[in-house]
């Protein structure tokens, strides 16, 4: 059998417009920090970004007391991200901006507020359900098809090579034993690239073979003769009708690729992740369900873990915890939920803390990948407890 896992740059549309709404988040966090924020005085975002040819629209709800130079933040980030000409399907000098942001619902801001909430802590800022996910097949305790997708993505992303535009997507399967369930190789490997070919010396046999090459330097320790290389499949892929000038960019909409990249068992819950202040359980819980499911597995407790949280607007602690090890845990799914209950600070503002989701910086990093990265939800640090925990019982 063979799983397949997608990876695209951060110069795709949707996930520029991932990271359009993160840098305004980011932006509204470093002037709240000078303001003196804290966990009850933070500012409260759910931002969606539309991205057009020629065009952004930002819209959704915000309450700060911050001033957003929005047209400040859109164009630089369009920049930062390379998109300095329409010759490669956006110029971020000459975007135009629409704002469209209002004012958060107060009924809500009683929810998240932990000096006038009903139950005195900061409840999730809406109602939801959240996955997280770990397994042994790579050092990150992640699929193997996610990670090799997400790195060989990466790899295009750091090419200084101007030929391949900012636009990018990628795809890898992997073959699995059917018996052990194992990965074993790397069966395809399909490599797509906006091309400018202003800076093309040669055609296409010269791009795809650069192309191959930087497929190749990340992947060869799983690649072996039979292993097939696709690039730019319908042949061309010219990057002046590349992001917003070929396809719209909408938040939220690379949440699989994000996430487990579509791996069987790693499933999806809630919504956009990157586009929230992290009251919202959608952003923080991700993180926190992925915590938990990694740290069970690096403790040895389980050798593949699903977990669901869930949660009621207002309300701090889950909803539920479930637990799923696909028949892998030493010592049983519902005591392993007993034990998450009692270690793990799942509230929102045990997360924000724990996580450091308050922290300007993170908003800038995460619309690339959610995982693999040294964030503070990748960390193992609960397994020494859970290990204990286990014992005991």
């Amino acid at each position: 059998m063979q799983i397949t896992s997608e990876s695209i740059k951060i110069g795709h549309p949707d996930i520029v417009a991932d990271t359009i709404a993160a840098h305004v988040i980011a932006d509204i966090l470093d002037q709240e920090k000078k303001l003196g924020m804290d966990i009850n005085n933070m500012p409260h975002c759910g931002l969606e970004v539309f991205l057009g040819k020629g065009l952004c629209v930002v819209g959704g709800e915000v309450s700060t007391r911050a001033w957003i130079d929005l047209d400040k933040i859109v164009r630089e980030t369009v920049l930062e991200i390379g998109y300095n000409d329409v010759a490669v399907g956006l110029n971020g000098n000459s975007v135009g901006v629409l704002n469209a942001i209002i004012p958060q619902s107060p009924d809500i801001n009683i929810g998240t507020r932990a000096d006038k909430g009903k139950y005195k802590e900061m409840g999730a800022g809406d109602q939801g359900i959240m996955y997280g996910f770990a397994c042994d097949e790579t050092p990150e305790l992640l699929p193997l098809p996610y990670v090799l997708a997400t790195r060989m993505m990466r790899a295009f992303e750091d090419c200084k090579d101007p030929i391949f535009a900012p636009d990018g997507k990628g795809q890898v399967s992997v073959e699995y034993d059917d018996v052990t369930g194992k990965p074993v190789r790397l069966a395809k490997v399909l490599m797509s690239n906006a091309i400018d070919y202003r800076f093309v010396k040669g055609r296409r046999a010269e791009v795809e073979k650069k192309a191959k090459k930087i497929a190749f330097d990340v992947l060869q320790e799983y690649v072996d003769r039979r292993t097939e290389f696709l690039f730019n499949p319908t042949g061309e892929w010219q990057a002046i009708n590349s992001c917003s000038a070929a396809d719209s960019g909408v938040t939220g909409r690379k949440l699989v690729v994000q996430a487990y990249g579509g791996y069987p068992g790693a499933q999806l819950g809630g919504g956009a992740v990157v586009n929230k202040t992290p009251e919202k359980v959608d952003c923080s819980a991700t993180f926190g369900a992925r915590h938990v499911a990694k740290n069970i597995v690096a403790a040895g407790l389980a050798t593949k873990c699903s977990v669901q949280l869930s949660y009621a607007i207002g309300i701090a602690r889950p909803f539920s915890i479930y637990i799923d090890t696909f028949g892998t845990s030493k010592i049983g799914d519902r005591k392993l939920e007993k034990i998450v209950n009692r270690l793990f600070d799942l509230t929102p503002a045990g997360m924000i803390e724990r996580f450091d989701l308050l922290n300007s910086q993170t908003y800038r990093r995460i619309p690339k990948t959610l995982f693999m990265d040294h964030y503070p939800w990748e960390k193992t640090d609960m397994v020494r407890k859970l290990k204990d925990e286990a014992r005991s019982k």
